[in-house]
């Protein structure tokens, strides 16, 4: 008979932001799980301390700078729990030879419901007029200088066409009878690949969707293109009374230049669901402004949403240390 297998080596895991308890004892049945959420007190410090043995990592909404990564040479890998990569340093990362997986597919569905809710709120005014219920203001049917606008018929213009976008032009088009006008870096072969969009959802010019839409809602990466994309020039070429949505990125808006075409410009309301600053400073102007409807960036935040996405990013570390390749792969760890 030969020897017996030798146990698998129990790898280093740096849970960075916490995870459902069955999933922590996922990990911990396979490794050694140290958890320090350095957002919280008293944290930082085993956080730092915990970079230096720790093979892998997985969290979000926490940046993972090239200063950090130099503090963790033995890290192979980090899962984020998240589609959104733009905390990470990539060139770094890519430098190092470190894997990093993500979440995609899994929160396409409940984003795009709140995009879209994003949209009926601030076209039909409902937060306002859900305070104006509460504060006990509503002491008689309300007049013309309450009414809302419609949605179903206008037209919708989407910046950015990925998984997301398409979910949230299936509820526009075939929800609401919404025309769909998209723009995104490569057109989609709508007939092929969504042929319930067919003759729906056409791919637009960038200035022209401004020009067009009725209300346009971004669903884009943060990168360094779509960084500060929305400007005074943009919300200038906006259609007057349009709205505007933002689900993607708060970084993406030039937010000064948002509060201008609201108090000054034909911009009729915004949604937004990201700031450039989260949470939002209590000396913000959006958080009061009475056209904004303002969400604490909520996007994916559902029970069984925020469960998927740990199950993936446990899934995606586990096959990682263990050789295998994970599900979601966003960097392959080569540069």
């Amino acid at each position: 008979m030969g020897a017996p297998a030798s146990p698998p080596v129990r790898k280093k895991i740096l849970v960075f932001r916490e995870l459902p308890p069955d999933q922590l004892a996922r990990l911990q049945a396979m490794h050694e799980v140290t958890v320090a959420n350095p957002r919280l007190p008293g944290q930082l410090a085993a956080f730092h301390a915990a970079l230096a043995s720790a093979d892998g990592m997985i969290g979000s909404s926490y940046a993972i700078t090239a200063s950090l990564l130099a503090s963790a040479p033995q890290l192979k890998v980090i899962s984020s729990v998240s589609v959104g990569v733009d905390n990470y340093d990539l060139p770094a990362l890519a430098a190092r030879g470190i894997m990093l997986c993500h979440t995609p597919g899994v929160l396409t569905e409940t984003t795009a419901d709140t995009i879209f809710s994003l949209i009926m709120a601030s076209s039909r005014r409902l937060v306002e007029l859900a305070s104006h219920v509460r504060e006990g203001r509503w002491t008689r049917n309300i007049g013309e200088d309450l009414f809302g606008w419609d949605v179903h018929g206008k037209t919708l213009g989407i910046l950015g066409f990925g998984r997301i976008g398409q979910a949230v032009a299936r509820r526009a088009a075939l929800g609401f009878n919404m025309p769909v006008l998209y723009h995104s870096r490569r057109p989609v072969d709508v007939a092929h690949e969504l042929p319930e969009l067919a003759g729906k959802a056409t791919h637009t010019p960038f200035d022209e969707l401004l020009q067009r839409a009725d209300i346009v809602a971004a669903v884009l990466p943060l990168s360094k293109e779509t960084r500060g994309l929305m400007g005074a020039r943009e919300f200038d070429l906006m259609k007057p009374g349009a709205i505007f949505v933002n689900g993607a990125r708060g970084a993406i808006v030039q937010e000064d230049a948002l509060l201008n075409a609201l108090d000054h410009g034909t911009l009729r309301a915004a949604g937004l669901d990201v700031f450039a600053t989260e949470p939002l400073p209590m000396d913000s102007p959006l958080r009061t402004h009475p056209k904004v409807t303002a969400l604490p960036h909520i996007g994916s935040a559902t029970f069984e949403t925020r469960h998927a996405m740990a199950v993936l990013a446990t899934s995606n570390l586990l096959q990682a240390l263990a050789g295998e390749r994970p599900g979601a792969v966003f960097a392959t760890g080569t540069s």
